[in-house]
């Protein structure tokens, strides 16, 4: 079987309004991770990833680097467990 990981991770740095949730979305959608995204009112940008481990790990590589208006001073990231419910990637509001 698959080893399928989903994590929690949050985005620090200028990562509101330079198109962060967009970016991770139409990403995690490349990747076909399932999952969301919002933004949190401290600032920072929160999503949930949960596909095969080597895919999130490639995800998560890929959102350090951010949309070019971005700048990702940190990502904490914590590993969940599956939920294996959800259908696609959204982002919340």
């Amino acid at each position: 079987m698959d080893d399928i990981a989903r994590v929690r991770v949050v985005v620090t740095g200028v990562v509101q309004g330079v198109g962060f949730r967009s970016f991770a979305t139409h990403l995690a959608r490349e990747y076909a991770i399932k999952g969301w995204v919002r933004n949190r009112a401290d600032g920072a940008v929160e999503l949930e990833a949960e596909a095969e481990r080597a895919i999130v790990e490639s995800f998560l590589r890929d959102i350090r680097i951010g949309p070019s208006r971005a700048e990702v001073a940190g990502l904490a990231v914590e590993n969940i467990p599956p939920l294996g419910a959800e259908t696609g990637f959204s982002m919340r509001f």
